[in-house]
C-alpha cells in the first residue's frame, strides 16, 4: 500500500464532494426558477487489483445526473398566454440563432414583436392554421412557425344574419293605417328595437326594427242557411327595417335605398307560435358601396301575453380589430380572443419527448437537446397519446426540494471534510516516514 495513493484517493473524495456541493449550489440557486431540473451526483468507484497483502488504494468517480422527468409545483400566474405541462412532454422552442431546443418553462409572453416568448428569451413554437387544420410531424420539427400574437388582426366581415329572440305581446291591439312600412310621416307601430351590424369594411350600420300589430285575431263565424262561414283569423304582425342614420330627426320617415325591408308574421292565436311560410325579412341595403344583403330570422319570435322583452340578437359580421388575449386549451389549440368576444383558433401548439428523458442534454436557459443517449425526438399534440395536457395561466416551478438539498449539503460537507482528515493523516504519516532517516 502506497501513501502517496492513499492521499490521491482522499484527493479525489475531495472532488467528488466539491461536484456534490456544485450541483447543490446550483439547485438552491434555481429553486424558484421556472421549469428548472434539478441536478445530483452519484458515485461509482474505481478500484486497483490487489495482489496477495498488498492493497492498492483507488479512488471514487463522480457522475452528473439531470432529474428531469419529474414534475415541478404549479405556480398560478394569471396570465393567459402562460402555460404549464400538466404530465409528460417538452414545449418546441427557437433560440436566437434559429435552433430549436426543448423546454418545460412556459412563461410566454408577447414581446415588442408579437412573438411569445419566454423569460429565459426562447420563441415558442407551433402549427398555424393559415393553411387549416394542423397535423404534426411525428419524427420532425419541420413546419414549425413562431407564434406571433401581433400578426392576426381580425379583418372586417360584413354581416349576413340577424337572428332575434323576442316575445310580441299578444294583448296588443291591431295599429290603423299607415302601418310602419308605409315609411311615411306619423306612421303607427306597436314596438320598435334597433340592431348594430357591421358592413364588408367593418363600418357599423345601426337599423331601426318596427313590430306592428297589423290583425287581430277573430273565431271562426258559421254560415247561414248552409253557408259557408267565415274562418278563424290569426294575429299578424308587421315587421319594417330601415337604416336608423336616414331617418328624419329620429323618425318617419326614413331615407335611402333598402328594399325588400318589410314582411308580414302571423302567429297562431291558441299557441302564439309562428305559422305561415314568411319567417324572415331579406333585406338589401344598396345605400352604400358596396350593396349589403342581410337576413333577418324571424323564427325565434313568440306572441304570448307578456311585455315586449327583446333579448340580444345573434349578429354574425364584425370590424376589423386587435387580438385582446389569447386563450389556450388543453389540447394544445391558442385562440385569438378580440374583444367583440370571438375566439378564433390560430395555432396548435405541439409538445416534444425522447425515449430517455433523463439523458437529455441540459443547456442555460432551461432547454434541453437530444443525444445518442436520449434517443430521437417525437412529437405530438397535447392530451394525445402519451403527452399531457397545457393548462393556461400556470407554469412549472422547479422540482428542487430545499430540505433535500440541505440535507445533501451536510452530507458533502461532512464527507468532504471526512476526507480531507485521511489526507491530512497521510501527510502526517509521510512526516514519520521522512523522519525515520534523521
Amino acid at each position: 500500500m502506497s501513501l502517496f495513493g492513499t492521499m490521491n484517493t482522499s484527493v479525489s473524495g475531495m472532488n467528488a464532494q466539491a461536484n456534490r456541493f456544485s450541483a447543490v449550489g446550483d439547485n438552491i440557486a434555481n429553486a424558484d426558477t421556472t421549469g428548472y431540473k434539478r441536478s445530483s451526483i452519484s458515485f461509482s468507484d474505481l478500484l486497483q487489483p490487489s495482489v496477495g497483502y498488498s492493497y492498492d488504494s483507488g479512488s471514487v468517480l463522480s457522475n452528473v445526473r439531470h432529474d428531469i422527468e419529474t414534475q415541478g409545483g404549479a405556480k398560478t400566474t394569471g396570465i393567459s398566454s402562460n402555460m404549464m405541462i400538466q404530465g409528460d412532454g417538452f414545449f418546441i422552442v427557437e433560440g436566437m440563432n434559429g435552433e430549436k431546443f426543448m423546454t418545460r418553462n412556459g412563461s410566454f409572453q408577447p414581446d415588442d414583436k408579437g412573438n411569445l416568448v419566454n423569460d429565459a428569451g426562447f420563441k415558442l413554437m407551433g402549427y398555424s392554421y393559415s393553411s387549416g387544420v394542423p397535423a404534426s410531424q411525428v419524427n420532425g420539427l419541420t413546419g414549425l412557425d413562431e407564434i406571433n400574437m401581433a400578426n392576426h388582426q381580425m379583418k372586417a366581415a360584413a354581416t349576413k344574419n340577424v337572428k332575434f329572440v323576442a316575445n310580441l305581446d299578444a294583448r296588443e291591439l291591431a295599429k290603423s293605417t299607415p302601418l310602419a312600412g308605409a315609411n311615411s310621416a306619423g306612421a303607427n307601430y306597436t314596438s320598435k328595437t334597433s340592431v348594430t351590424t357591421h358592413d364588408s369594411l367593418g363600418r357599423e350600420i345601426k337599423y331601426d326594427v318596427y313590430f306592428t300589430k297589423s290583425q287581430n285575431s277573430a273565431p271562426a263565424v258559421a254560415g247561414a242557411g248552409g253557408n259557408q262561414g267565415t274562418t278563424a283569423q290569426n294575429d299578424k304582425w308587421q315587421v319594417a327595417i330601415f337604416r336608423a342614420d336616414q331617418a328624419t330627426n329620429g323618425t318617419f320617415p326614413y331615407g335611402g335605398s333598402l328594399t325588400n325591408n318589410t314582411a308580414t308574421i302571423e302567429f297562431d292565436a291558441a299557441t302564439g307560435k309562428i305559422t305561415g311560410n314568411t319567417t324572415s325579412v331579406n333585406l338589401t341595403d344598396a345605400t352604400g358601396n358596396p350593396t349589403n344583403t342581410v337576413k333577418f330570422d324571424l323564427t325565434a319570435l313568440t306572441q304570448q301575453a307578456s311585455t315586449f322583452a327583446p333579448q340580444a340578437p345573434e349578429v354574425d359580421g364584425s370590424a376589423a380589430m386587435d387580438i385582446k388575449n389569447a386563450d389556450i386549451g388543453k389540447d394544445g389549440v391558442l385562440y385569438g380572443v378580440y374583444p367583440n368576444g370571438s375566439r378564433i383558433p390560430l395555432y396548435r401548439i405541439p409538445l416534444a419527448t425522447v425515449a430517455a428523458v433523463n439523458n437529455l442534454t441540459p443547456e442555460s436557459g432551461g432547454v434541453f437537446t437530444a443525444n445518442d443517449k436520449s434517443g430521437i425526438i417525437t412529437t405530438g399534440f397535447p392530451g394525445e397519446g402519451y403527452f399531457g395536457q397545457t393548462v393556461a395561466g400556470m407554469v412549472e416551478g422547479s422540482n428542487v426540494d430545499l430540505a433535500q438539498e440541505l440535507t445533501e449539503m451536510i452530507q458533502a460537507q461532512r464527507s468532504y471534510t471526512a476526507n480531507s482528515k485521511v489526507f491530512q493523516t497521510g501527510s502526517d504519516l509521510m512526516d514519520v516516514l521522512v523522519n525515520l532517516k534523521r
